[in-house]
C-alpha cells in the first residue's frame, strides 16, 4: 500500500518524475520474477557506474565499430533533432554471395525515457559485427537501423521530442521534423521486416488500483502489432503466427516471459484492456501499411531505473535475433506473402472498431508477490470489424492546392505522378456532410472529425493535378491518410482543410483507363 500511496503523490503533481523520486519495483519482485542477468555487456552505459548512454558517448562507440568493420557497417546521417544533434543511421551490409538479401529495419530509443531500447540495439550491433556465431544471419540479410531517434528526449530521458511531442503519434502527419527526417529514411530503406524498440511502464496506475495494494505486469515483453484492416490478412497471419510466434518460444528458452501488448482506458468508469494497435500514427501499423512484416516490441522497464538492466538488453537482442532468423528461415514465404499484400484488391477500409470480449490476464499482486488470474473486459484490435468501407479507386486525385498533403504522402514511401495538361475526368467527389473541429490541441493540431457523402461528377482538372495510383505497394498508407473519415488521416489532423458542405479538393477515379500524365 505504502507504494501506491506514493505512486498516488505522483500522480498528483506530474512536474515530480517518477524515477526522481523511487523505484516502485521492490526487491522481492526484481528477485522473484526478473533476477539479472550475468553476461558481459560492454556498451557505453556499462563503461560507467550511473546513468544511461548520452549521445556523445554512443557515436564514438558507433564510430569505433565503424572503424573495425568497414567491409560491413556504413556510419550515416538522416537528419537532425532540434537542438542539432545529427541522427544516426547504421547499415550493416556484409558482402557474401546472396544477392537478394531479406531487409530488415530496426528503430530505438523514439521515446525518450526507454533507455533499454537504445542499449539492447547498440549491443545488438556489436554482437552482429563481432560475435562469429551470428556471421551467417548478416550473409542473408541487410539491416538499416535507427539506434537513438529521439536524441533530445533520450539525452534527458524524457518521452517526447524538445517540442514536446510524441514522435510516435506522429507517423502519419508528420509535423515534427526528427519524424519527417526518420520515415524518409525508412521509406528509403524499403523494409521487408520492421521492429521498433520500447519499454513499457509496469506500475500503471489502473493496475494499482487492483487487489489490495496493487497490481503489476509480470512480463518482461509485451508483442505489439497491427490488426489493421488495410494490412492484408496473409501478412497480419505471418507476423502474428510466424514471426511473432517464434520469437515468444524463443524467449521462453532463455527464460523470458512474453504476452501480447495491453494498456487500459476508461469507458464509463470502468478500465478497459485494449489488445493489438490499429492506429497508423504509430510505428506498428504505419510501418505494416507499407507492405513489411511490423512489430513495436515493448520490453518491461519504464520508470525502474537501472533494475534488471542487463536482462532488459537481453530481451531486446534476443527478439531482433529471433525476426531475422525467422526473416532468413522463411525467406520464400514471406517474399511470396510481401507480393500477394501488394496486389491484393479489395474495399478501403476507412473506419473498423476492436472486437470486444473478456480474457483472463496474469499480473503479479504486489501484496502477496504471487501471480493472479483476472478476467477482465477487453477491445481486441487484433480482431477487428469494418465499420466504414468505400470500394477501392484506381487512383486519388488531389488537386495543386493540395502540396502539402503531396510532400507527406511522399515522405510515407508513396508514388506520386502528376497531369501535364488540362483534363476533363468523370470521378466521385468528397461533399462534407458533418464536420467538428476540437477545441484543444492533440499532438500540436487541433483535430477534425467529418463526415462525407461521395457524388459522381465531370470536373475539369489542371495541369499538375497530382495522381496517386492505388496498385502500389504503399497503398495502405494512402488510405489512411487521404480518406477523409480516416481516424489518423490528413483530414483528423487539419492537414486537409474541412468545412460542412465543402467539396474537398480530393477525388476518386474510379476508371481503370490509366491517365496521361
Amino acid at each position: 500500500m505504502k507504494s501506491l500511496i506514493k505512486y498516488s503523490l505522483i500522480l498528483a503533481f506530474p512536474g515530480i518524475g517518477l524515477a526522481q523520486v523511487f523505484n516502485p519495483q521492490n526487491k522481492k519482485v526484481t528477485e522473484k520474477f526478473f533476477p539479472e542477468f550475468s553476461q558481459k555487456i560492454t556498451t557505453p552505459a556499462f563503461q560507467k557506474k550511473k546513468g544511461f548512454t548520452k549521445y556523445e558517448e554512443m557515436m564514438p562507440f558507433l564510430q569505433s565499430l565503424e572503424n573495425k568493420h568497414k567491409n560491413i557497417m556504413k556510419l550515416s546521417f538522416v537528419g537532425e533533432s532540434q537542438k542539432g544533434k545529427k541522427i544516426p543511421l547504421v547499415i550493416l551490409n556484409k558482402t557474401s554471395a546472396v544477392e537478394d538479401k531479406i531487409k530488415l529495419w530496426i528503430q530505438g530509443g523514439i521515446h525518450g525515457n526507454e533507455p533499454a531500447s537504445t542499449e539492447g540495439v547498440l549491443y545488438l550491433i556489436q554482437e552482429l559485427l563481432e560475435n562469429p556465431e551470428y556471421s551467417e544471419l548478416l550473409d542473408q540479410l541487410e539491416i538499416g537501423i535507427i539506434p537513438m531517434a529521439n536524441i533530445d528526449g533520450y539525452e534527458v530521458q524524457e518521452r517526447t521530442a524538445a517540442n514536446g511531442m510524441d514522435l510516435n503519434r506522429d507517423q502519419t502527419k508528420l509535423m515534427v521534423p526528427e519524424s519527417v527526417y526518420l520515415k524518409q529514411a525508412f521509406s528509403d530503406f524499403n523494409a521487408e521486416v520492421a521492429l521498433d524498440f520500447h519499454e513499457f511502464h509496469p506500475f500503471r496506475a489502473d493496475y494499482l488500483q487492483m487487489g489490495k495494494a496493487g497490481y503489476t505486469v509480470p512480463y518482461d515483453v509485451m508483442f505489439l502489432y497491427s490488426g489493421n484492416l488495410n494490412v492484408p490478412g496473409s501478412l497480419r497471419e505471418l507476423t502474428e503466427n510466424t514471426f511473432v510466434k517464434n520469437a515468444e518460444k524463443f524467449l521462453e528458452e532463455h527464460q523470458l516471459s512474453a504476452h501480447d501488448y495491453f494498456t487500459t482506458s476508461k469507458d464509463d468508469g470502468y478500465t478497459v484492456f485494449n489488445l493489438g494497435s490499429i492506429n497508423a500514427r504509430a510505428s506498428a501499423t504505419s510501418y505494416a501499411l507499407s507492405n513489411c512484416v511490423s512489430s513495436l516490441i515493448e520490453v518491461r522497464g519504464i520508470d525502474i531505473g537501472k533494475t534488471s538492466f542487463k536482462r532488459r538488453i537481453s530481451t531486446t537482442f534476443l527478439i531482433a535475433v529471433s525476426y531475422m532468423q525467422t526473416a532468413v528461415k522463411e525467406k520464400d514465404k514471406l517474399r511470396a506473402v510481401l507480393k500477394d499484400a501488394q496486389q491484393e484488391n479489395k474495399d478501403v477500409i476507412i473506419r473498423s472498431s476492436r472486437k470486444p470480449g473478456k480474457k483472463e490476464l496474469k499480473f503479479i499482486d504486489l501484496s502477496t508477490n504471487e501471480m493472479v488470474t483476472e478476467e477482465v473486459s477487453v477491445r481486441n484490435a487484433l480482431r477487428s470489424r469494418p465499420v466504414l468501407t468505400r470500394p477501392m479507386p484506381t487512383a486519388y486525385l488531389i488537386l495543386p492546392s493540395g502540396k502539402n498533403m503531396i510532400e507527406k504522402l511522399k515522405t510515407l514511401g508513396v508514388k506520386v505522378m502528376q497531369t501535364q495538361q488540362p483534363e476533363k475526368l468523370d470521378v466521385e467527389n468528397y461533399i462534407v456532410t458533418k464536420y467538428k473541429k476540437a477545441s484543444v490541441k492533440f499532438e500540436g493540431t487541433f483535430g477534425q472529425t467529418l463526415s462525407t457523402e461521395n457524388h459522381p461528377v465531370t470536373k475539369d482538372f489542371p495541369a499538375g493535378t497530382y495522381i496517386i495510383y492505388t496498385d502500389q505497394k504503399n497503398k495502405g498508407l494512402i488510405f489512411e491518410t487521404v480518406e477523409p473519415e480516416a481516424d489518423n488521416g490528413f483530414a483528423a489532423y487539419g492537414v486537409l482543410k474541412a468545412a460542412l458542405g465543402e467539396e474537398l479538393p480530393v477525388y476518386r477515379y474510379m476508371n481503370s483507363k490509366l491517365l496521361s500524365n
